[in-house]
């Protein structure tokens, strides 16, 4: 039976690999988990799949563990990015955390004409994707990048790259992606006052961008990054 504790670790995963813990991950294990030598822990690394690892040492100060089983092959998510402007600690979390559970390869704050917070701890949001992925039974974790200026990144956006760009001014309209097809893409998802006009000029004069829009109603910025996810995944996605 597959242990319920799951870990993030940066170490090589593989048969009879040993595993050395920091300080932070052996008192989550000890001392909040309650684990003592010979339990047994899932690890992921995001690049070695699922493995089952038996506490070899457990002290205050590490744990060592010893990988005994894969369970889960490596898998990735599809090539999306999620572009997303910040708005509150508690519902810029949430953001992330949803991105990691439905599948984000990359996660990317934007600042626009419009965004409330003008900073983000990328460290902060870094780690609560890995305790996401933890949480969820993933085995990949998305980089979160730091925060850089939406025109800046449209200057350099990728030929090959398209943009689902989320126009809560196409309200109850269809969604606008029959007819996308595969490939590398991105979600954008604007501030809680909305993208401005210059920024609504430049997304529509960028040949990769698509508006779509949400339905009958307009969401929260949260909300929308969901639901976008959500209809991304399923008419374009692994949810098919």
């Amino acid at each position: 039976m597959a242990s319920k504790t799951r870990l993030c670790v940066d170490q090589p995963l593989g048969q009879g690999q040993t595993v050395p813990l920091e300080r932070a991950q052996a008192h989550y294990l000890t001392v909040v988990m309650r684990l003592a030598e010979g339990a047994v822990v899932s690890l992921f690394n995001g690049r070695d799949g699922e493995w089952d690892a038996r506490i070899a040492e457990a002290g205050k100060r590490g744990c060592l563990l010893v990988c005994e089983r894969q369970t889960r092959a490596q898998d990735v998510p599809p090539d999306l990015w999620l572009l997303f402007a910040p708005i509150k600690k508690a519902r810029t979390d949430f953001i992330v955390e949803k991105a990691v559970e439905m599948g984000a390869a990359r996660i990317l704050p934007v600042q626009t004409d419009f965004t409330n917070s003008e900073r983000v701890r990328q460290d902060r949001l870094q780690a609560h994707a890995i305790e996401a992925a933890e949480q969820c039974g993933g085995v990949f974790v998305p980089p979160v990048e730091e925060l850089q200026k939406l025109g800046r990144l449209l200057d350099h956006w990728p030929d090959e790259r398209q943009l689902m760009f989320c126009d809560e001014t196409r309200l109850g309209q269809e969604h606008g992606l029959a007819g996308a097809g595969s490939g590398p893409w991105a979600i954008l998802i604007g501030p809680e006052g909305g993208f401005s006009q210059a920024e609504r000029a430049r997304l529509a004069a960028l040949p990769q961008a698509r508006a779509v829009a949400h339905g009958p109603r307009i969401l929260r910025a949260d909300t929308a990054a969901v639901a976008a996810m959500t209809l991304w995944q399923h008419m374009l996605g692994d949810w098919r």
